[in-house]
């Protein structure tokens, strides 16, 4: 069997591959895309991997492709992700290499991501010949809401399926250069509520020959979290809310609609069937009392998020053999966040990992967040990343999952 490489090679490789990371990370940032399609990130992308021996796959849905990397033998394939995608904001941060693009900017570190996956491919194509099966880089757009795994899916681009799936995720919120995830849920199954009300508008002070929709929607609001803690078991949580409401258009007219936009999260199918039948009671019921029409929709969104044990134990030892173990956390809990790798992790057996990310002199638990517009990150951690991604490939390829 080949010999695989040493921890402190992994390590040497991260850090040797540092600076490239850096440009990339900051080409890309300061040039963010938003969605399915991402053109120039892709090419950024595939600039970085010029000259690898990588074989291409591309699909029609959405800018996203596949670099694979046939090992000399035709063993175990493992795949590792990148999301390529912005976010809807305008940044702040007053970096130098800030966004240029009014109304996007990497606030989830996806510029990150890509940076340390075209990182961990050029430290796993300097091995290819000892590696014991094929890697496939997943760079995805389309992870913010627009379900770009699933495209990709679709597409035919991840098929076969491989043995095995891997994605790291920068956070600001844990300390820098520890890794960290969790056997079971991780992140939750996000859905879109859009419930729609109609009244009756007039005089604003003549409510009597009007039905206002405004406190409907208002006591609609507060009859739903009362649901969630009385009909929803707290063990398998939901959490519900209404982060919009649209209605009127002055102070002296009673509007003839209302709308209400939010979000669905939860962890079970059962805790999940629950909230949106309990959506669709409390409106209808509410409404019905005030004389209001009303209609439901739900927009499903990415499902539950769930590690395999196995994974999330392969990438533990790895991280400890790397880093010792303070470079381990493991969650005590999962997080209400939502997260599209869940397309691949419901076919395919592995995890999503975060790394710690604060920047320097910042406090972990108070610094800005991921989709914040001042969010910053530290960029040392993508060599900590890029040798995680190779070594844990390296490692699945050669041994699997152990029993």
């Amino acid at each position: 069997m080949n010999k695989p490489a040493t921890d402190k090679e992994w390590i040497e490789a991260g850090q040797a591959l540092l600076p490239d990371m850096v440009k990339l990370r900051r080409a890309i940032h300061e040039d963010p895309e938003i969605g399915l399609m991402n053109p120039k990130t892709t090419a950024k992308a595939k600039a970085a991997l010029a000259g690898l021996p990588l074989e291409i796959y591309e699909g029609k849905s959405t800018t996203g492709f596949i670099a694979l990397l046939r090992g000399p033998s035709n063993g175990r394939t493992v795949l590792l992700r990148g999301d390529m995608d912005a976010l809807p904001l305008t940044e702040e941060t007053g970096l130098p290499f800030t966004s240029r693009n009014e109304g996007a900017m990497h606030a989830c570190g996806h510029d990150t991501h890509v940076a340390m996956l075209a990182g961990a491919a050029k430290a796993l194509c300097a091995r290819r010949e000892k590696l014991a099966g094929s890697v496939m880089f997943m760079f995805q757009p389309g992870e913010e809401g627009h379900h770009g795994a699933r495209f990709m899916l679709d597409d035919g681009l991840i098929n076969p399926l491989p043995d095995a799936a891997f994605a790291l995720h920068v956070t600001p919120n844990l300390p820098s250069g520890v890794f960290a995830s969790r056997e079971g849920p991780l992140m939750a199954a996000a859905d879109k509520l859009i419930v729609t009300l109609k009244g009756k508008g007039g005089h604003a002070s003549m409510p009597q020959d009007a039905i206002d929709p405004i406190p409907v929607a208002c006591e609609i609001v507060m009859a739903l979290q009362s649901m969630v803690t009385r009909r929803i078991p707290a063990f398998d949580p939901v959490v519900m809310t209404v982060a919009q409401i649209v209605s009127g258009t002055t102070n002296n007219i009673i509007p003839e609609t209302a709308q209400l936009v939010g979000t669905i999260r939860s962890f079970s199918k059962s805790s999940r069937a629950i909230a949106h039948e309990g959506l669709h009671r409390v409106v209808t019921n509410v409404a019905a009392a005030h004389k209001c029409e009303a209609t439901v929709e739900i927009e499903q969104g990415f499902p539950v998020t769930i590690c395999d044990g196995r994974a999330v134990a392969l990438a533990q030892e790895t991280a400890v053999s790397l880093f010792g173990e303070a470079g381990w956390m493991t969650l005590p809990t999962p997080m209400m966040g939502a997260e599209d790798f869940s397309y691949i992790l419901n076919k395919v057996p592995g995890t999503m990992v975060f790394l710690g990310a604060t920047p320097e002199g910042g406090d972990f638990k108070s610094c800005c967040a991921l989709h914040s517009n001042r969010m910053v990150l530290d960029e040392n951690v993508m060599a900590r990343g890029a040798a995680m991604h190779a070594a844990f490939a390296e490692a699945f390829l050669a041994e699997g999952f152990s029993a």
